[in-house]
C-alpha cells in the first residue's frame, strides 16, 4: 500500500534531503511538498496523508501554526506529524510536543536517526 507523505519546508533542497532520506527506509510511498504551512494546509485538505513532515520557520503560516491548526481539526487527530527543523532549542522540542507533533528530528537530517525514529510511527 502506497504511503502519502507531505513534505513542508520552504527549501526546495530541504525537501529533497528530507525526500531522499525517507527513500531509503524502503516504503512505498507518494510525496507531496509544500513550502509554507498555508500551502501544506490546501494539500492536507485535498489529499488524504499518512504522514506530514514539517519544518519550523515558514512564511505564511508557520510549521508550529499548521501544527496546532491539524490538532485542532478532530479529522487529523490520528495523523502524524513530524518536526524536521534546526530549532534545537529544549524550549522548542517541548513546545512542539505539547502542541502535538508525534515527534521531533534536528537539523542536519541524520539518516539513523531519522530512520529510526520514522519506523516507529508504525509504517
Amino acid at each position: 500500500m502506497v504511503k502519502n507523505v507531505l513534505v513542508v519546508d520552504d527549501s526546495k533542497i530541504m525537501r529533497n534531503i528530507v525526500k531522499n532520506t525517507f527513500a531509503t527506509l524502503d516504503i512505498l510511498c507518494k510525496f507531496f511538498e509544500a513550502d509554507n504551512g498555508k500551502t501544506a494546509w490546501e494539500k492536507l485538505e485535498e489529499t488524504e496523508m499518512d504522514l506530514v513532515l514539517l519544518d519550523w520557520n515558514m512564511p505564511q503560516l508557520s510549521g508550529i501554526e499548521f501544527l496546532q491548526r491539524v490538532r485542532a481539526d478532530e479529522r487529523y487527530a490520528g495523523l502524524p506529524v513530524v518536526m524536521v527543523t534546526s530549532e534545537a532549542a529544549k524550549y522548542n522540542v517541548i513546545e512542539a510536543l505539547q502542541k502535538g507533533a508525534t515527534d521531533y528530528i534536528v537539523k542536519p537530517v541524520n539518516e539513523q536517526k531519522f530512520k529510526d525514529k520514522i519506523t516507529k510511527i508504525a509504517f
